[in-house]
């Protein structure tokens, strides 16, 4: 059976605050240790008031103080909005604060819209160089060569292991090439994971950090007592998706019994398609849904998206998702 992993959007709503925001990712952190999950990642995100991540590296420390063991990583950073030297600076000092725990995942995509690009000083052209800057990157958490004259401090040495994230097949050819891990973003766009899944594996050239492919997935994941339980906790998320539509950043919404009162049918059918690798349900439910979605990806990690509003049923559905590979 497949790994499992969390990828946590570290939702802000009206009850929480940003601070509330980032306490309940660092407990959550520490809770799905004690069950098992392999890795805790976050993403980086601008201009957004709903999500709390947005300077990724520093909630990623504030995440890993609270736990001991379990890795904890962006998935992803969006390498087009950074100088590879100061991410490095960034993730070798994580390294360096918690070694054998740090993950970095790359995005070629800037994350956000073109006003914001603006405010990041950055501009499109910058994902034309994100082969390049891959390997910058890579250079700078390799050991330093002697008399080397330009390091970013503390990153030598740290070897910090890097993933490619993607959502199209650009991302599993660059993967493939460069002999890194893949993920794929089929929590938000579906359309393209399997024959990504493919050429990743059909091209696969082994590497220092890795001698054999290996793909994750992102899917979304919501486990409650029953299945009508967490479909009504799937509201939270699914109106998020709609609201994103409608160019709507707003913050974290509570559950509601009917989402067909919320969302239009053109909204319904686009989120439809964007979370059509989802499965909200019972702990019956969730473990046939993994199992189906493991066997047809052949996915060597799933990295659990659960968006759920109360954060203590968010525990529980971490729980259940975790119990269903037991």
């Amino acid at each position: 059976m497949a790994a499992l992993s969390i990828l946590d959007l570290v939702r802000v709503n009206g009850e929480t605050g940003p601070k509330g925001a980032l306490d309940h990712a660092r407990a959550a952190a520490a809770h799905a240790e004690g069950l098992g999950y392999t890795r805790y990642w976050v993403a980086e995100h601008h201009n957004m008031p709903g999500i709390a991540s947005a300077a990724t590296s520093v909630a990623l420390a504030h995440i890993a103080a609270g736990s001991s063991t379990i890795r904890i990583g962006a998935g992803g950073i969006m390498l087009p909005n950074h100088a590879p030297m100061v991410i490095a600076e960034q993730f070798g000092t994580l390294a360096q604060l918690y070694p054998g725990r740090i993950d970095l995942g790359l995005g070629r995509a800037p994350g956000t819209d073109q006003m914001t690009m603006r405010a990041l000083r950055r501009s499109l052209s910058n994902s034309d160089n994100f082969p390049q800057d891959v390997l910058e990157l890579q250079a700078y958490f390799a050991e330093a060569e002697p008399d080397q004259r330009l390091q970013a401090v503390p990153a030598a040495g740290t070897n910090v292991p890097l993933w490619i994230l993607g959502s199209s097949t650009y991302g599993a050819q660059l993967a493939a090439e460069l002999g890194l891990p893949y993920a794929f973003a089929s929590h938000f766009a579906p359309d393209a994971l399997m024959i990504a899944l493919e050429i990743y594996r059909a091209r696969f050239k082994p590497s220092e950090q890795l001698a054999e492919p290996y793909a994750m997935i992102g899917v979304n994941i919501i486990g409650a007592e029953t299945d009508a339980e967490a479909r009504r906790l799937a509201t939270t998320q699914q109106m998020s998706f709609a609201n994103i539509f409608r160019g709507a950043r707003g913050l974290s919404q509570p559950p509601i019994d009917d989402i067909e009162t919320y969302w239009s049918p053109a909204e319904k059918a686009q989120a439809a398609n964007m979370l059509a690798h989802s499965i909200y349900g019972s702990p019956e439910t969730v473990k046939d849904g993994i199992a189906a979605l493991v066997a047809q990806t052949g996915a060597d990690e799933l990295m659990v998206v659960s968006d759920v509003y109360d954060n203590d049923l968010r525990l529980r559905s971490l729980e259940i998702i975790a119990e269903s590979l037991n």
